[in-house]
């Protein structure tokens, strides 16, 4: 066993990855990595630089060079592109629905995959996204599948930005359900639960809740922090 883990998160949309594992990683003393915020980035770029979402060869050759990082401000982890913050931008729903479409391309993932390995291979860190634990780093020392039903994490993103976008609920939730099939149908690295993951459904869970069930898991020599992010 690593003297600090690699934990890995991954399950669809909605499903409260990005809130669990920054949480989780506050209460282990982990490194946070959103590898799902690695795309976003990739889908914002490849938008300014006039880049179609489908031109996969001309996307893996913009990703292999480009300048993802992430800086700690406080509780808060922003993302950095080229140096520019932009935690914010990657986050509206076109951008959110790019990422989707970006990461069907093989160039796409292996440069993303390539970069969160360098990132996360010294351990200590807690992945989340879409193949963390079948392609990034299948030899985690735990793995999680996080879910929930369809209709419950169109709400939450609803909630998120439907109201500010103009967008009723139902035009969430089928892009909520159009997201799903192109993640589990892509011919590279899908949406599917690692070997060896626990599974977790969060459709009646709270964010603490998750993570205590996570906390539980995971070969964890390091301290643990109660609720309020305290030994």
């Amino acid at each position: 066993m690593r003297e600090r883990p690699i934990v890995t998160i991954d399950g669809p949309s909605g499903a409260g990855k990005t809130t669990v594992s920054k949480r989780l990683a506050q209460r282990a003393s982990l490194t946070w990595l959103d590898t799902g915020a690695m795309y976003r980035a990739c889908a914002l770029a490849s938008r300014r630089a006039g880049i179609p979402w489908s031109d996969g060869k001309r996307l893996g050759t913009m990703c292999a060079d480009l300048a993802i990082a992430f800086r700690r401000e406080g509780e808060e982890v922003r993302i950095l592109l080229s140096g520019e913050e932009v935690s914010e931008a990657i986050r509206t729903p076109e951008i959110s629905m790019g990422a989707s479409e970006v990461s069907v391309h093989g160039p796409v993932r292996e440069a993303m995959v390539a970069l969160q390995r360098r990132m996360g291979e010294g351990g200590g860190v807690v992945l989340e996204g879409r193949d963390t634990g079948t392609v990034v780093f299948p030899d985690a020392d735990a793995k999680f599948f996080l879910d929930a039903h369809a209709a419950v994490r169109a709400l939450r993103r609803y909630r998120e930005w439907g109201p500010g976008e103009g967008r009723t609920y139902e035009e969430v939730l089928k892009d909520v359900i159009r997201r799903d099939i192109l993640d589990s149908t892509r011919q590279h690295s899908p949406l599917m639960m690692a070997e060896g993951a626990v599974y977790i459904d969060s459709t009646t869970l709270s964010v603490e809740e998750v993570v205590d069930l996570m906390l539980r898991s995971i070969p964890l020599p390091v301290p643990r922090t109660g609720e309020d992010g305290k030994p």
